[in-house]
Order: C-alpha cells, then sequence, then structure tokens
C-alpha cells in the first residue's frame, strides 16, 4: 500500500493511493500515527480498501505532507555508505553510528525550507527512510526486524556542516535539527510493496545532478540497522529512522552549500520525489 498525508499544515488528512485514485481515510483513521500503526491501522486500511468502501480524494494541487504525523523519534544512522565516508573524511564504520534530529523538523516534501540564521554551510542528503510499526526492543536476529517495520519513504538530511562539526561539542545535532531539516514523504510504501535492497537513490540542485547510487551500497542494511538499534533503545511505533547518505554532498568540497533560491530534488526509485526551494531565514511569529 502507498499512504500520504495531504493538506495544509496542521490539518492535513490520511490518504490511501491506489491505482484507481487516491481514497479518504478519514473514516478508518484520524492521522498516520504511532497509534495508527500500533493498533492494527494497516490492517484495517487493507480492509477498507478490499471492501471498496472509500470515498475519493480530490488530490489536484493539494499539499503533501510528510506521510507519518510527528513521530516521538527521528533517529539516524551516519556514514552508512562507504564512498561517503570517505569524502567526509573518515573511515567505514566498524558499527553503526547513531544521531538524533528532533521530530519537529519533519516536513512534507515540496514545502520550502529556510537556511538557518547565520548559516553559511548548509547541505542536502537523500536517504531511504523507515517507519517503525510495533515497539522494538532486544530483537533476537536481524531476521526479525521487518515485521517491526510499517514501510519506507524518502528523507532529505538536511545538515549545517558548521553546525554539526565546527561548533558541536563532539556530537552532530545541532547541525541537523534546524527548522525544517526532514523533508519527508511523500508516500509511505508498505514493505511488501518495495525491495528495499536495491534501490536507486538520487539528488539535484538546481537541476544539476549531485547523488546517485543504490540502496545496495549501505554497509549496514536496513534489517541490521533495526536489529542494532533495538539492542540500545525502544523504538516505538511512528519512529522515523534515516539509514544513510551516499557521496555527492557538498562536504565533499566538489560542490557549493546551499543558498537562498536553490532548490533541491531528491529521488528514491519506487518511493517518489521531493522538491524544496530555500529561502533566507525569518524569524518564528513569537519572533524568535
Amino acid at each position: 500500500m502507498k499512504l500520504a498525508r495531504l493538506g495544509p499544515v496542521g490539518h492535513e488528512t490520511p490518504v490511501v493511493i491506489t491505482d484507481h485514485g487516491t481514497y479518504d481515510l478519514s473514516s478508518v483513521v484520524y492521522d498516520l500515527t504511532g497509534e495508527f500503526f500500533a493498533s492494527g491501522g494497516l490492517d484495517r486500511v487493507r480492509d477498507a480498501v478490499a471492501a471498496d468502501e472509500l470515498p475519493l480524494f480530490p488530490s489536484a494541487g493539494v499539499r503533501v505532507g510528510a506521510p507519518v504525523a510527528r513521530p516521538s523519534a527521528v533517529i539516524c544512522i551516519g556514514m552508512n555508505y562507504a564512498a561517503h565516508a570517505a569524502e567526509s573524511g573518515a573511515s567505514p564504520p566498524e558499527r553503526p553510528v547513531l544521531f538524533l534530529k528532533t521530530p519537529n523538523t519533519v516536513g512534507g516534501p515540496d514545502d520550502p525550507v529556510q537556511i538557518p540564521r547565520g548559516s553559511e554551510k548548509t547541505d542536502w542528503e537523500v536517504e531511504l527512510a523507515l517507519v517503525i510499526g510495533r515497539r522494538t526492543a532486544y530483537l533476537d536476529s536481524p531476521a526479525q526486524s521487518l515485521d517491526h517495520v510499517a514501510g519506507f519513504t524518502i528523507c532529505d538530511d538536511l545538515s549545517e556542516r558548521a553546525f554539526q562539526l565546527e561548533v558541536s561539542g563532539g556530537q552532530w545535532s545541532k547541525g541537523k535539527s534546524c527548522r525544517g531539516f526532514t523533508p519527508t514523504g511523500p508516500w509511505l510504501v508498505t514493505p511488501d510493496e518495495v525491495d528495499h535492497t536495491g534501490l536507486r537513490l538520487r539528488s539535484w540542485v538546481n537541476g544539476e545532478p549531485r547523488q546517485d547510487s543504490s540502496t545496495a551500497d549501505l554497509i549496514f542494511g536496513v534489517e541490521e540497522i533495526v536489529y542494532q538499534l533495538s539492542q540500545y533503545l525502544v523504538l516505538e511505533p511512528g519512529d522515523l529512522v534515516l539509514t544513510g547518505t551516499p557521496e555527492g554532498v557538498a562536504l565533499s568540497g566538489r560542490f557549493p552549500y546551499l543558498r537562498e533560491g536553490d532548490v533541491v530534488e531528491v529521488e528514491i526509485e519506487g518511493l517518489g520525489r521531493q522538491r524544496h526551494a530555500f529561502t533566507g531565514w525569518a524569524p518564528l511569529e513569537d519572533g524568535r
């Protein structure tokens, strides 16, 4: 299945997208939240689709939101492609490198993104992401992992490299948690409809190619990531897990960092495409 959330910020409608159209899920679920996944929501949606009881949703021209509503955690794996580790000046890790982003960084795939105040090194990172479908802790083996995955989506793990590396204090999250720094979607695709082991993932800046790789090149695959994470923390339904980015980012020194007016596009085979324009910094409504 292919699930999405469509509508204005804070008022998104959950939908299912089929070969026959886009259908409103409001009669089945309030929103695509952790509670939805934990309570067998995917099965309820399958049953509703099979029964042909859902109304069509007029989706033309409607904003696309992130396909999961406000995850309790955004958990990221760093340097998970050997070539990206090399362009970052590091050796491939022997164990998964973990860092966190704040949940309020999650936005729609086509929402504009502000360059952070004072930023000179805002960077892009196309990533395969997964959404946890059930509470997960202390798995016995990677073979159990996919039973705990609700589906796959796209994230752009935007990063401010000076914040991340130069004033970090040794931890990356300062450079990862700026406003709007986790564009997510457009869809959540269930594991039965996508082979996550060999997906082409690409990025462009102002139409010029940047990244072009495959999830086959992941150092730690999806199953190993979920298994490893489960040994150290409890994954909750709806949590978003980013699996790492391939080479081709500005940190490599081969490309300029992002500026106001730039447009980034990221795409993963079978999971859709994002397009977000970068704007200058402006204060929030409360003046901060």
